[in-house]
């Protein structure tokens, strides 16, 4: 089958045989399954495993799992990990270093670990994340060789958004519901009286080749219609969404906001926004020794612009007070980011929004932030 196949539909054995060909290929399988509470990322060996039937209630700072009745699989809501677990780990060894008793020091660089993943079931939103990351990490003039290794190895298995959650607004970030091109294969989960079916379509030639090792028929206009629908009736249901203005020059401008003293009385700086989002980048290395002092390590490990120390210089941090910290992440993620990368840092899964443990909003936020610049007009 070639890319410019017609869309086919898989039944719910040939999700099963889609995942099991994948395992036989020797692919790290990760996709969402139920666990902890919450519907997380992990290792599949079977689409067993899957969250079919279960949902999530979101709103700002609340997460809840919910049972369906219609046993859909992918019909859920952003969680509280992304890819970026996987392609940009949270902590990774960079090189290590012996001292012999003879007093020299040999160092040994650590190779990168880029297992051949292939990622089941990644969110329009998260595609974007994707991309904005292939940016950041390997479009400039220094790569991180552990990143590209493991996205280059990786492949990607979008499923489109039915149903959008309370926190989500991929939409008036520029995004959708729908697949943008970057995956190899996509899926629209359909559920309605005909039965519980896949409407796939391919995007890549690896994708092809996996779409004809499992199970399949043409796509008939009936699953055709009721995928796009679906798809179309979610664009416009968002949770949430930011203010249709040019919200590189809002933010600009509003570096002395009043606003900024509200969001700083509330916010916890904890970070969880930044170790949240799919988007995010930034690291710091740290050392550490045994207790002979002959053997060291340097990792690199995640770190947060609401940390303190995070712009810390000789005498001490650019960025003291949490309203500097906050204002920082917002205006990076919604207007600097353009400057650096050539588009928003901001993908409108809501992650941020359900995972703040004193509920801000960022969509709140920065509407707060358009009333304030129109009001001192």
């Amino acid at each position: 089958m070639s890319v410019t196949t017609a869309s086919a539909v898989l039944d719910r054995d040939g999700l099963d045989a889609l995942v099991t060909a994948l395992v036989e290929q020797g692919r790290t399988v990760v996709g969402p399954t139920v666990r902890d509470g919450a519907i997380v990322l992990a290792e599949l060996t079977s689409a067993d495993a899957l969250p079919f039937g279960w949902g999530v209630e979101l709103e700002a700072g609340r997460y809840r799992l919910v049972r369906r009745e219609d046993g859909a699989a992918f019909a859920h809501s952003a969680g509280p990990q992304s890819w970026k677990n996987f392609l940009h780990p949270a902590r990774q060894r960079l090189w290590s270093a012996d001292r012999t008793p003879e007093g020299d020091v040999s160092f040994t660089g650590e190779e990168p670990d880029a297992p051949d993943y292939a990622f089941l079931g990644v969110r329009p939103c998260d595609l974007r994340a994707i991309a904005i990351q292939d940016r950041v990490l390997t479009g400039g003039r220094f790569e991180d060789s552990g990143y590209g290794a493991r996205r280059r190895r990786a492949l990607l298995i979008a499923v489109e958004c039915v149903e959008p959650g309370a926190t989500c607004f991929c939409v008036s970030t520029g995004g959708g519901p729908a697949a943008d091109p970057g995956y190899d294969l996509a899926l629209t989960e359909v559920v309605d009286g005909d039965g519980h079916r896949f409407l796939a379509r391919v995007g890549s030639e690896e994708g092809a080749r996996l779409l004809d090792r499992v199970p399949h028929h043409g796509a008939d206009t009936a699953t055709e219609t009721a995928a796009r629908t679906s798809v179309d009736a979610a664009r416009e249901s968002m949770g949430r969404s930011l203010p249709p203005v040019d919200l590189q020059a809002l933010m600009g401008a509003s570096l002395d906001a009043e606003r900024w003293d509200d969001v700083a009385d509330r916010c916890l700086t904890c970070g969880n926004c930044t170790m949240v989002c799919p988007t995010c980048f930034c690291v710091t290395t740290e050392e550490v020794t045994d207790l002979t002092g002959d053997h060291t390590e340097r990792w690199q490990r995640w770190d947060s612009c609401f940390d303190l120390d995070f712009s810390y210089l000789h005498e001490g941090p650019v960025r003291s007070s949490g309203k500097s910290r906050y204002r920082q992440w917002l205006t990076h993620k919604l207007s600097t980011w353009h400057d650096q990368f050539g588009s928003s840092g901001c993908v409108g899964c809501g992650r941020c929004i359900a995972w703040c443990p004193v509920g801000i909003d960022i969509t709140e936020e920065v509407a707060a932030l358009h009333t304030e610049s129109e009001t001192e007009r």
